[in-house]
């Protein structure tokens, strides 16, 4: 029963569409037909309202860090559990009819709640790759492969669960491969 209500209301706060309330509320839009119509927090950036998309960053870190932390602490066996569903919750959120984020932001939060060296490799490697690049979506594959790699050199830590999650952001980052091997991804500016 605990694996159930563990999966389940994790699933509930990851697929809170945050970016799809907020440019709904205060600007009267549907992030869906702005930019690349993604709910998450680069294309909420893409309005121009930078409060909102960097609001829209934090809570969709939060929403796994809430339910991954307090899984961690009460039901340490189900972290793994809790994670993953929380991330899927974001990616297919049973409100927009199952079609929601890329999940960088969210993954970002498992990473902070599972191990926070990890968030920190995630976010220096995204960081040196955006300066470099200036794109985002490549910046979040390299720097999410870049943890299943690291378990993999050091032997420390589930290298099975973090693989799995690569592959999520590389499906759900898909059609932003296909333009960067085309060269028509877009640049991005997050400051």
């Amino acid at each position: 029963m605990d694996y159930i209500i563990t999966a389940l209301i994790s699933y509930l706060f990851g697929s809170i569409p945050f970016g799809y309330i907020f440019t709904k509320i205060f600007l009267k839009k549907d992030i869906r037909d702005v930019g690349s119509g993604n709910i998450g927090a680069t294309n909420v950036l893409r309005t121009g309202n930078k409060k909102l998309g960097y609001l829209t960053l934090i809570l969709d870190i939060l929403k796994a860090v809430i339910p991954v932390i307090y899984v961690k602490l009460y039901y340490p066996d189900l972290i793994f559990i809790s994670a993953l569903c929380a991330f899927l919750g974001h990616l297919f959120p049973v409100w927009l009819k199952f079609d929601g984020g890329k999940g960088v932001a969210t993954f970002v939060g498992i990473l902070i709640s599972i191990n926070i060296y990890y968030a920190l490799i995630f976010g220096i490697i995204w960081v040196l790759t955006f300066i470099i690049s200036k794109y985002s979506s490549l910046s979040s594959l390299i720097a999410s492969i870049s943890i299943p790699i690291y378990i993999l050199i050091l032997g420390n830590g589930n290298f099975i669960f973090f693989a799995i999650m690569f592959v999520l952001i590389f499906y759900t980052h898909r059609e932003n491969i296909k333009r960067l091997i085309n060269k028509e991804e877009t640049k991005s500016k997050i400051y």
